[in-house]
């Protein structure tokens, strides 16, 4: 399908960690943008922060996105579709809390767009590095061919004693492997294709109204408590071995980038494309926010960054090639949450 340059847009989650950079890229670019939220008042921030968008962004409800047809009004009249709706919590015992949201809202949607979305030329579904990647012991590089099935198998034989991360993980596999499926079994009906964009960790500033750091998104207060507070012990900071929590990181403006590009480029239909900025350990950030602000704790000050193991890397040259995009390096990254922090009155 050709690239969509313009028109009106749907971003499913639009007040989302990500999906408010989305939406602010997509204004600005001329594009008009239909946001789904699950409460209309989740979408008064969004209106009042694009209110210099008036009658380019409207804000509609879709309560439960797993329900069928919860996108049947949604879809009409949209020329793309930014699919980022998903559960991201790691908190839940049972994992169809994570699935059964996760498959069901995709496939619900495709559905939707299949029926009612004639307009609809191109699909974005924000995927995840978790639907590649494999927790195992010996390092590994893993690329758009790769799936998280290990994770999924987990999850099947231990239910609820499975951890909280092949939960989660499982439920980005399943339901990117339900897009495509999807897309698969309908080729003949539908007219309209595909893109899946796996991410790694998610960091940078934000565009949601955080009043507190204790409300700010999962990764970013992780990075909060890491960089800035000095909760995390050594081990945490420094890990020279497996942990699903130190793989590789994006910068959240360069996942917003690589949505976009994804849209304009004739190429990227029909492909997975994995976006990453490279590997890290947590002392990374600690040390580079040190160069920046010396009061900030010095964390793991063994830490050798020569002999970190990495035991998760991933090939990200497939989207450098097609989308042709380039990454906000860990120092501007590192420079602009610092900054953002202290705009708050967060620190010193």
């Amino acid at each position: 399908m050709p690239a969509v340059i313009s028109g009106k847009v749907l971003v499913t989650g639009a007040n989302g960690f990500l999906a408010y950079w989305l939406v602010k890229r997509l204004l600005e670019q001329g594009y008009s943008v239909r946001g789904t939220v699950r409460a209309q008042h989740k979408g008064i921030h969004l209106l009042e922060t694009f209110k210099d968008y008036t009658g380019q962004l409207e804000i509609v409800e879709v309560e439960d996105i797993a329900k069928p047809g919860a996108f049947d009004q949604a879809v009409k009249g949209v020329d793309a579709i930014f699919h980022s709706a998903s559960p991201v919590h790691l908190d839940a015992d049972d994992p169809n809390e994570y699935i059964v949201p996760a498959v069901g809202g995709t496939k619900g949607l495709l559905q939707s767009v299949m029926d009612h979305g004639n307009s609809v030329k191109r699909f974005i579904y924000m995927s995840s590095g978790a639907a590649v990647l494999r927790f195992q012991a010996e390092p590994a590089t893993f690329n758009e061919y790769d799936w998280n099935d290990t994770s999924v198998k987990e999850v099947q034989e231990k239910g609820r004693d499975a951890s909280q991360a092949s939960k989660y993980c499982a439920s980005k596999t399943l339901a990117e492997h339900a897009a495509w499926a999807f897309m698969q079994d309908n080729k003949d009906k539908i007219s309209f294709d595909l893109v899946a964009i796996q991410g790694p960790w998610v960091f940078g500033p934000f565009l949601q109204d955080v009043a507190v750091p204790e409300k700010l998104n999962s990764s970013n207060l992780d990075w909060w408590d890491a960089v800035v507070k000095g909760k995390k012990d050594d081990e945490f900071l420094a890990d020279m071995g497996i942990a699903d929590r130190r793989l590789e990181w994006i910068d959240v403006r360069d996942v917003a980038l690589a949505h976009i590009l994804s849209l304009q480029k004739d190429a990227a239909g029909g492909n997975r494309f994995i976006v990453s900025s490279g590997v890290f350990k947590w002392q990374d950030f600690v040390n580079i926010a040190r160069t920046i602000d010396s009061k900030l704790p010095s964390g793991n000050t063994s830490y050798d960054p020569s002999k970190a193991v990495h035991h998760v890397r991933f090939d990200a040259s497939k989207a450098r090639r097609v989308l042709g995009i380039n990454y906000i390096t860990i120092e501007e990254g590192t420079k602009d949450m610092l900054a953002q922090f202290k705009e708050k009155g967060w620190i010193a």
